[in-house]
């Protein structure tokens, strides 16, 4: 039995095990939440198609908004790349990716399926897992950690939120992943005393320029390995002046635990100075890397609107000095767990917080005491400060580009992909020391390169760390967090939490409720952000209308201002009030106007309109304000309130 779970059949059917998890998960009611600006930013380039198309200033019918997400043959990949250097702000890989995945798929309405869309990204968090498997066994030489990595990936709540966005994150993590691989790997070499292949040089300069192609965040991960090496050099250097000798004078380290994979060199497993001499081959990937960005330059400067990230500018007061802090935690406590805290029931949501908030207050402990024990280990200690400085250093970034530079990246809970993969894989080493410690008094790493932690051998030396406190916890806290991560992604799924920032799901039964004429739905445009705003509300009327739950046929104004919000009808950049009403006199009455995200100020009185004055007209849902008029016709008497 022992032999059979210790094969690579069995760690070959454990592996597909996780991926069948991670799979069902990802792809489980994958179309059943509304699309989403950024997601129509996807759906549109990726089509080929253009958001220059939809008329502004003027009352269009709910086909010319949706017009964009009508599938285009005629469209290639360089009218893909031509929308997205002229119109958006981010690099174009991702995008020709899904526009060739699209083709694959027979146009089975009038506009893009969300399932396909979303099925790209779905298929590429799946592969994540095996990455993960790949990652965490470089780094550890244990299949037990990788196994407990890929697990922990399949049901990541964070993981499975972004492998349902039809975005690119999740191509982004897997570049991470495979980035964080070359680093581990170059690593060893280095400490090892052994140069770095060119082959592998190569690989880390080509997978760089492919994760910078696809988010210009993709920097943040080069930027947190950058910082990761720096440390391990300067650390090593004040080590070779400590005992005043040269690294190349060191003798060779025998008996290694780490041998790299087809080579004759070992890895020694203390810490040893980095011969200079080793390091320049780091450098060519440090150059190679950099001409692989700056080949972005100019179409970063093309494309620039600063308008498009204004959202995540901190406005300078003292909460914005506060926010990052509780943002940050938000983003990390839900990378493991995420109950039912956006459910519809009150009771159901108080429990959930007390449930995760106790989780965590046990499972603290145990990460601390677990990375601890991973750095007072000789043969973890390598993989772990690499990986545990690349995460802090990303963090460190993160916060210096909020607090300094007075963008909050904290804002975007997804922009921490840049440093998940690393995250997952510590915790995976952690559990590893809690999975083989379950029934054993003493504990110390095997040299079976199979498998790192073992069961059968004794302390060697009274300063190895004591694992008394996993004793005590063992393979029931790792079923524990297991099942937490299963539970969290189920919630995902359900859309009890990680909600679509925007829910025109919940804004259009409102719309639906409310009237009984004619409806015009105005909004202020300043960019693409506000024509998505309102393809999610005309998505979900056209998702009514073909179930017959709808039977309304709304019109909508985008009425265009350079402002992204005016205060004040005075100055020629603010028009979207007089466009209002110049369109509301072109239309007949009676007549239903819903302002959403208006951004203009109404000071003045619409013509033979009245305000709504019930509570649920003029509030706000889930990314949209709203504020209802009741306009008639001229000879009516406005007086006459319903």
């Amino acid at each position: 039995m022992k032999s059979f779970l210790s094969s690579r059949w069995f760690q070959l059917l454990l592996l597909f095990v996780w991926i069948a998890i991670g799979t069902g998960l990802r792809f489980t009611h994958l179309a059943g939440k509304p699309p989403w600006t950024d997601e129509f930013v996807t759906m549109v380039f990726s089509l080929g198609n253009s958001y220059q198309t939809v008329p502004l200033d003027q009352a269009i019918s709910l086909d010319a908004l949706l017009q964009p997400l009508q599938p285009n043959p005629t469209a290639g990949a360089s009218a893909v790349m031509h929308h997205i250097f002229t119109e958006d702000v981010h690099p174009p890989l991702y995008f020709v990716l899904a526009h060739w995945w699209m083709q694959l798929f027979p146009a089975s309405g009038e506009y893009i399926s969300l399932w396909v869309a979303r099925s790209l990204p779905a298929l590429l968090g799946v592969i994540s897992i095996p990455a993960m498997y790949g990652l965490a066994w470089l780094a550890f030489r244990s299949r037990l950690v990788a196994q407990l990595a890929a697990a922990m990936m399949a049901v990541s709540p964070f993981g499975v939120f972004l492998a349902q966005e039809a975005r690119h994150y999740a191509l982004g993590i897997l570049w991470v992943i495979a980035s964080l691989c070359c680093l581990v790997v170059a690593v060893q070499h280095l400490k090892g005393r052994t140069p770095i292949p060119l082959w592998l040089v190569l690989c880390w300069v080509v997978v760089n320029s492919l994760g910078v192609a696809t988010h210009y965040f993709f920097i943040l991960t080069l930027t947190a390995e950058a910082i990761a090496l720096t440390v391990l050099w300067v650390s090593d250097s004040r080590l070779a002046f400590k005992f005043k000798t040269k690294p190349e004078e060191l003798p060779p380290i025998p008996n290694s635990q780490f041998p790299i994979p087809n080579s004759q060199f070992p890895i020694p497993n203390s810490q040893f100075p980095i011969p200079n001499s080793q390091l320049w081959r780091i450098g060519a990937v440090a150059v190679g890397t950099l001409v692989g960005c700056l080949v972005w330059i100019p179409v970063w400067q093309m494309s620039h609107d600063p308008q498009m990230t204004q959202w995540i500018m901190s406005d300078g007061t003292f909460l914005s000095l506060l926010n990052p802090i509780f943002q940050s935690l938000a983003a990390w406590v839900t990378m493991l767990s995420l109950l039912p805290v956006e459910a519809p029931s009150l009771l159901v949501v108080i429990i959930s917080g007390v449930v995760m908030i106790g989780f965590f207050l046990w499972a603290i402990p145990i990460f601390y005491r677990g990375i601890k024990a991973l750095l007072g280990q000789p043969d973890t200690r390598l993989a772990t400060g690499i990986l545990g400085g690349f995460v802090l250093g990303a963090i460190a970034l993160f916060y210096g580009i909020t607090y300094f530079l007075g963008t909050d990246l904290t804002r975007g809970a997804r922009y921490n992909f840049v440093y998940f993969p690393a995250v997952i894989v510590l915790v995976g080493a952690i559990l590893s020391l809690n999975w083989a410690t379950a029934n054993t008094p003493n504990f110390k790493q095997s040299p079976d390169t199979e498998t790192l932690f073992s069961q059968n051998t004794k302390l060697s030396s009274p300063s190895t760390p004591n694992f008394s406190y996993f004793r005590t916890r063992g393979k029931v806290a790792v079923a524990i967090i297991g099942i937490m991560g299963l539970l969290s992604g189920v919630t995902v799924v359900n859309n009890l939490g990680y909600q679509k920032y925007y829910r025109p799901d919940l804004l259009v039964p409102i719309f639906q409720k409310a009237s009984s004429v004619p409806v015009l739905i105005a909004t202020t445009h300043n960019t693409l952000v506000q024509t998505g705003e309102m393809m999610g509300i005309a998505w979900e009327f056209q998702r009514a209308d073909a179930s017959k739950k709808s039977v309304l046929k709304p019109q909508f104004l985008l009425a265009h201002q350079d402002q992204e919000q005016c205060i004040s009808l005075q100055g020629t950049d603010c028009r979207a009030f007089t466009t209002l009403q110049q369109t509301l006199n072109q239309l007949s009455r009676p007549l239903d106007l819903w302002l959403v995200n208006f951004k203009a100020s109404v000071e003045q009185d619409l013509p033979n309109c009245f305000a709504e004055e019930t509570t649920q007209y003029h509030s706000s849902v889930d990314g949209y304000q709203t504020q209802l008029f009741h306009c008639l016709s001229s000879d009516s008497d406005v007086s006459r309130q319903p």
